[in-house]
């Protein structure tokens, strides 16, 4: 079914004042998603811990569609606070032995390096793969496991040079080769279906605030069941704990599902808006908003090409995602950005190119409006 283009356009007012394009940065929120934080808001402000009930309520319907845009169960979410904290969780509560193995990639955004990188101090050994052109071959993960290799950690989408993994296929191979897939799905989860039971993902973690449309602050782990009991929560808190409800008990046994790694209070105001931009988006179709962000950034690509630009990254649509790099033909691509901001275009500069990442809401009129101030 197509899209109502104009409805979904409305809810983002700042489509008024720019062309908005940095959705792999921070994505603005929309209507509904300020409606949510801010009907939380008042509640407080005029009635403060009144209707303390319906904050827990708010808390299992985001689990519950977080767990729907993931085909996975509601108990097998966690509710972070961004994505570097569901990273670490996972990668502090595994029971490393010297000598195990994690295999990345060069090119990883730093919150997908940092955590594993402090594992060495463990005696774990981090291998790392290089991207070619942008592009990074499953093949040279493949080649770079070992029979010490534990865990495989990567992003879905790359955030320099938006290439898309093919995270069934990885999926396949961990399982095939005995190893543990993680996933940082930031760059991708919102704007691109992600089955964790088909990709055999043991563990997930994305924050809201970019292809989510959601607020900063308020994110989603997802920990396989069948994995759950291998990882150790390095953070405990009140509500860590089966009892948590009953304040006098001291009985320790871990809460039931991903819920045992939420230590203590959440950001309940960011939590309200990730439920709504989450239900937006499983009211849209992520495969839709996938088609279209696709549409969008083809676009993009043959129309930077088209003017000389060097286009960083895959070409092939079974590769893109929602982040088009480029290098411009001629000048530095800050100055390049900086022309485009002064038009009103927002965007981001990262590793030396400049980085266009357009969302549902973005028109074709927009994409050639861009590519009018590169010519």
């Amino acid at each position: 079914m197509p899209i109502d283009l104009r409805r979904y356009r409305d809810e983002f007012p700042v489509s008024q004042s720019s062309i908005y394009m940095n959705h792999a940065a921070v994505a603005p929120i929309s209507r509904r998603v300020l409606a949510a934080m801010v009907r939380l808001l008042e509640d407080v402000h005029h009635h403060g811990l009144e209707h303390g009930e319906t904050w827990l309520e708010a808390y299992e319907a985001a689990r519950g569609s977080a767990a729907r845009l993931l085909n996975a169960d509601p108990g097998e979410i966690a509710l972070t606070k961004n994505t570097s904290e569901g990273i670490s969780f996972f990668a502090n509560g595994l029971d490393w032995q010297p000598g195990d193995e994690v295999v990345s990639v060069a090119s990883e955004f730093p919150a997908n390096f940092y955590p594993w990188k402090f594992q060495e101090r463990k005696g774990v050994r981090l291998r790392l793969v290089e991207e070619t052109e942008g592009r990074l071959s499953l093949d040279a993960l493949s080649q770079a496991l070992t029979p010490r290799t534990r865990v495989v950690a990567v992003s879905h989408v790359q955030y320099i040079s938006g290439f898309r993994l093919d995270l069934e296929k990885l999926g396949a191979l961990c399982a095939d080769r005995g190893c543990l897939l993680f996933v940082d799905a930031i760059q991708g989860l919102g704007a691109f279906p992600i089955d964790v039971r088909r990709c055999r993902i043991a563990c997930l973690a994305a924050d809201g605030h970019k292809w989510i449309l959601g607020p900063e602050g308020a994110a989603v782990m997802f920990l396989n069941r069948e994995v759950l009991d291998k990882v150790s929560p390095s953070t405990v808190g009140w509500t860590s704990v089966r009892g948590w409800r009953d304040y006098s008990s001291r009985e320790f046994v871990w809460r039931e599902g991903a819920s045992r790694f939420e230590a203590g209070t959440l950001n309940t105001v960011g939590v309200y808006g990730l439920g709504a931009a989450l239900d937006l988006l499983l009211e849209i179709g992520v495969g839709a908003v996938g088609e279209r962000v696709l549409e969008l950034t083809g676009r993009l690509r043959r129309g930077l090409r088209d003017l000389g630009h060097k286009v960083f990254g895959p070409l092939e649509p079974c590769e893109a995602s929602g982040i088009v790099s480029f290098v411009p033909r001629q000048g530095r691509p800050a100055d390049i950005a900086a022309h485009l901001r002064a038009h009103r275009v927002q965007l981001s500069e990262r590793g030396g190119k400049v980085r266009l990442s357009p969302h549902i809401y973005n028109t074709e009129e927009e994409v050639d409006r861009v590519l009018g101030l590169l010519s």
